[in-house]
């Protein structure tokens, strides 16, 4: 059979892929391109390196990412929760009412874990006929409540400050305070490199933005400390100048988390992926061309669609084989896809665009004509 065919490899052919390559069996129909060598290359590869190609594998992949980020969830919620224990009673001892709002602060942002947590949880449940792709998209709504959590501290780190400004308080026990607010920035900036660490090892921008997060509140344990200082120097409005330097720091903190969370909803990704991708699609032996390819997250997996031209002259049953051997190509090039479909298009050999019944359709994107 000729001509043009809308063939997919869907998500039957699913790979379980993480930043390693696992391979096991290669299955009936599925090609490996490239000349001989590359393909003696890829065996071998397979040999060190299995991955399965059962929607299983993918699933089991995306459960552990889900398990990692869980875990450090709970690590970081320990390691913040003791933080708050240290500081609380360093409160009761000083009467530090800016120690008492850092501490205040410590503890609402470390519960910031539960909504991240639960969207991890919603992450693990498998796609249904109402939501076709997953859950993974609770991470990015996670997302949203963090970086508006890093909004309200900043709003509420400039209101304390303007507040010491017009009504200046002395404290107490300063070395205790002290102490209290370097184990705050000590504990914050742990759980911030250790999250970030996390997120961008799982894909996660939301648990990259809840490390920024833990960051911020770092920041404003600095600013006690630095308070501290200043009123052991005999300067009163010390403690709330910095508060407002650090409001500063923290409204970067935010344009940073904000950028990326929004980044993510609006499907961005790396354009250097696109670029490994298509690259891929282009050394699959029996592909002409690459045409449009198209990648979203999905929580911290990603998800692609690509277009490829073949010969107008193949099989369906041969031009399917390069649609399996494209989207095996494009597992092994981007990291963190477990998902494709792949389109593909005829050269042109003089019939007329098979495109055509859809030129109508204005408000619906078209695939492009493969070029000649």
């Amino acid at each position: 059979m000729e001509g043009n065919r809308h063939i997919r490899a869907h998500d039957r052919h699913d790979h379980g892929h993480g930043d390693d390559h696992g391979h096991g069996q290669v299955g009936a129909g599925h090609r490996h391109g490239g000349s001989r060598p590359a393909r003696v290359r890829h065996r071998f590869a397979h040999l060190a390196r299995p991955h399965g190609h059962e929607a299983g594998d993918k699933v089991d992949a995306a459960m552990e990412a889900s398990r990692e980020g869980m875990r450090t969830l709970w690590i970081s919620l320990a390691v913040l929760g003791l933080t708050t224990v240290v500081q609380a009673v360093i409160v009761v001892l000083s009467g530090s009412v800016a120690l008492l709002g850092d501490t205040l602060h410590n503890a609402a942002d470390a519960l910031t874990a539960v909504p991240l947590g639960i969207a991890f949880l919603l992450g693990r449940r498998a796609a249904n006929r109402r939501y076709t792709y997953g859950y993974g998209r609770a991470e990015d709504l996670a997302g949203i409540l963090i970086v508006a959590t890093i909004g309200a501290s900043a709003a509420l780190t400039a209101w304390v400050a303007v507040d010491r400004l017009l009504a200046p308080r002395d404290v107490t026990h300063l070395w205790a305070v002290s102490a209290a607010a370097l184990t705050g920035f000590a504990g914050n900036e742990w759980v911030a490199r250790y999250r970030i660490r996390t997120g961008r090892k799982i894909g996660s921008a939301a648990l990259v933005a809840d490390g920024l997060h833990a960051r911020a509140d770092g920041f404003t344990s600095l600013a006690v400390l630095l308070g501290a200082g200043g009123a052991a120097l005999g300067l009163p409005t010390a403690d709330p100048v910095i508060g407002l330097l650090i409001t500063a720091a923290i409204l970067l903190v935010l344009k940073d988390a904000a950028r990326e969370v929004c980044r993510r909803l609006m499907d961005s990704v790396d354009p250097a992926l696109v670029e490994a991708a298509e690259r891929a699609l282009r050394g699959v032996e029996g592909v002409l061309d690459a045409g449009q390819v198209r990648m979203r997250w999905i929580g911290h997996t990603l998800r692609a669609e690509a277009d490829i031209v073949v010969d107008a002259r193949l099989t369906v049953v041969r031009a399917h084989e390069l649609a399996v051997a494209a989207e095996h190509a494009l597992i092994h090039a981007v990291p963190r896809l477990t998902a494709v479909t792949v389109h593909t298009d005829h050269a042109p050999n003089g019939s007329r665009d098979p495109h055509a019944v859809l030129t109508h359709h204005a408000d619906r994107p078209r695939s492009p004509s493969p070029s000649p």
